[in-house]
């Protein structure tokens, strides 16, 4: 994973957990970026390539997240090394034996993430009960199955609109990650009027500038499929998806997908982040100045998280729906609106409203703690 880290501020982290179990293969880390808000909420990670610097940058994104959006929780974030379509036994044996390992760490509040899901999370509440995005049947409002965080994003690209000079009917989308969240906000964009021309996920990309039938790629992925299954498009490398034209590239996959190596091969006019950490900083700063409008992540993709905040609390299905709408459509345009006026970059604006309300709340602990 890596050893090396310099990653420390006056927000954080707080603390910085190596959970190491030989006898079962466990290897994972543990980051609470920051708590003054409240206990973090963060996913467990699942990879086997997942690194202690990557974990400790999504902790605070997480820290950013949950302030804009206005929540009573602090960052936190979990890594898990394997490979998430390991057998399930072993995968169970992993996820359990993590939260027995985590159980004191109060701070902290497990969620999905990448490699992750509702089932890893009804393990983990068997273990500790400290945990959200669980399935109905042990009481939960599962995220990917509602497609919470897509319905987020379908939210956010709409507000986005008004500051382009297109509209969602007929606009071309891309999709980079048909995981998960892909799937879901590739669902809510079509329903609305979009047309989807290419999809990716870790096999390839699959290409039609007429479109592409989403019920069709939905069958093929529940099935355990590819995208490049889809018998009606061209086949293409993952890392193609990056050239093709459209109005609204999604980037819902991994961090760093897009730098300043590759930022110039994109032929777009709006960027929603739907991963964490998908675009680097100099590259949004290449888009920024290319006239390309882009959504930072831990705005664009908050809807997971408010609806794993309100489950915490008790809150229905159709409550948290109505809530991600609101923070979401609310936050889009205030940073937006910020970033227009005052000519300076989204992520600039964003963070400045999520850093004020963080130190707000550092403002009122006794100890200068993280």
């Amino acid at each position: 994973m890596g050893d090396n880290f310099a990653f420390v501020d006056e927000l954080g982290p707080l603390k910085i957990i190596h959970v190491h179990e030989p006898s079962i293969g466990l290897k994972a880390v543990l980051v609470v970026d920051n708590v003054a808000k409240g206990p973090s909420i963060g996913g467990v990670r699942m990879a086997a390539d997942v690194t202690i610097e990557e974990c400790a940058r999504l902790a605070r994104a997480m820290t950013f997240k949950n302030a804009a959006a206005g929540l009573p929780h602090g960052g936190g974030k979990a890594i898990l090394v394997g490979d998430p379509k390991m057998p399930l036994t072993k995968k169970e044996t992993l996820i359990r034996g993590m939260a027995c390992a985590l159980q004191e760490v109060e701070q902290y509040i497990f969620a999905p993430d990448m490699g992750t899901d509702e089932t890893c999370m009804a393990w983990v509440k068997d273990e500790i009960g400290r945990v959200v995005g669980l399935p109905r049947e042990v009481g939960g409002i599962p995220l990917d199955e509602i497609g919470a965080t897509g319905w987020g994003l379908s939210h956010v690209v709409d507000v986005a609109l008004k500051f382009c000079d297109f509209e969602i009917q007929g606009a071309r989308f891309v999709v980079q990650g048909f995981g998960a969240v892909g799937k879901h906000v590739t669902n809510f964009l079509s329903q609305n009027g979009a047309v989807p021309v290419a999809v990716s996920d870790t096999q390839g990309t699959i290409y039609n500038p007429d479109g592409l039938d989403v019920t069709k790629l939905l069958v093929l992925k529940n099935a355990g499929k590819s995208v490049i299954d889809y018998p009606d498009g061209k086949k293409l490398a993952g890392d193609a998806i990056i050239d093709i034209e459209c109005d609204i590239w999604i980037p819902a996959a991994r961090p760093d997908v897009i730098h300043e190596d590759n930022v110039h091969r994109l032929n777009t006019k709006m960027v929603i982040e739907a991963a964490n950490i998908p675009v680097t900083h100099e590259a949004e700063k290449i888009l920024h100045g290319k006239g390309i409008l882009y959504v930072p992540d831990f705005i664009a993709n908050a809807g997971g998280v408010i609806c794993a905040a309100m489950e915490y609390q008790g809150a229905s299905q159709s409550a948290a729906f109505a809530t991600i709408e609101e923070k979401l459509r609310r936050n889009t345009q205030e940073v937006l609106q910020t970033a227009k006026s005052e000519q300076i970059l989204p992520r600039e604006a964003s963070m400045r409203m999520a850093r004020k309300r963080i130190d707000r709340a550092m403002s009122f602990r006794r100890w200068n703690l993280f």
